[in-house]
């Protein structure tokens, strides 16, 4: 069993020497033995933990508790309990799947509201309140799409606003792809390409951030994100099943 310094593991996976001792404060891999002179010494154990966490953490996939399944995964390999962690991953990528499933169904609800009957559009008038309840979404959840400029909504001579049978619908694919985790970000500048361009492809248009955007978060890319979470999870189990037989579910520490 090959053993290793701080500064040699940090060089292996490609991380500064204080990154190393953070995973281990975090549980992230196992604790180190230290030899006389307190030094830590690391093992292939060490070594094969690091890439599994590395992997499971290279996309930072938030909804839903997927980041908190993630880490639960990561925590159970470093203590050796690698069939657990197996079921975990297993457990971590149906969620994934279903994640994706999800996104990709909002897209098709959104085609399908682009794409209904516009005539019904000119027998909705609401108010707000009337719009939120119609929605089954709160008033502040309509404020904030709108200040967000998500929707423009015209007003009455009294100022009061009235949501059209437009405003719905548009409302209606706003909602859909918020229940799938769509950032608002993205939402706009999907809805942004298809206000110069009705025939744009809302799928690329919401899944590809400007280049000038000054901060991308994975939901401003949920699409490519799952893809690649999903690819992770699949990397990663094949990761623990190796592990498995190479420790023999007793690594040692």
């Amino acid at each position: 069993m090959n053993v290793y310094k701080t500064s040699e593991v940090a060089h292996i996976i490609g991380i500064h020497p204080n990154t190393v001792r953070l995973y281990e404060k975090l549980g992230l891999i196992p604790k180190a033995k230290r030899q006389a002179n307190s030094y830590r010494v690391f093992t292939d154990f060490h070594i094969e933990q690091f890439k599994l966490a590395r992997t499971a953490l290279q996309v930072e996939v938030l909804q839903n508790g997927l980041r908190k399944k993630a880490i639960d995964i990561i925590k159970t390999s470093a203590i050796g309990d690698f069939d657990k962690a197996i079921c975990l991953t297993k457990d971590y990528l149906l969620h994934i799947q279903k994640e994706r499933s999800n996104a990709e169904e909002a897209i098709v609800i959104a085609k399908q509201l682009l794409t209904g009957n516009k005539e019904e559009d000119l027998k909705v008038c609401f108010k707000r309140k009337e719009t939120a309840d119609y929605l089954q979404i709160s008033m502040d959840t309509l404020r904030n799409w709108e200040m967000n400029g998500l929707l423009t909504v015209k007003r009455k001579e009294n100022g009061y606003r009235v949501y059209t049978g437009a405003d719905i619908r548009c409302l209606k694919i706003i909602r859909s792809l918020r229940c799938a985790n769509y950032s608002l970000s993205a939402i706009l500048r999907m809805l942004g390409a298809l206000s110069h361009n009705p025939q744009a492809d809302i799928r690329k248009a919401i899944d590809t951030p400007k280049e000038d955007d000054n901060i991308i978060s994975v939901c401003d890319k949920l699409l490519t994100s799952l893809l690649y979470a999903e690819q992770n999870a699949q990397e990663m189990q094949l990761h623990i099943e190796k592990m498995k037989k190479q420790f023999n579910s007793n690594p040692p520490l």
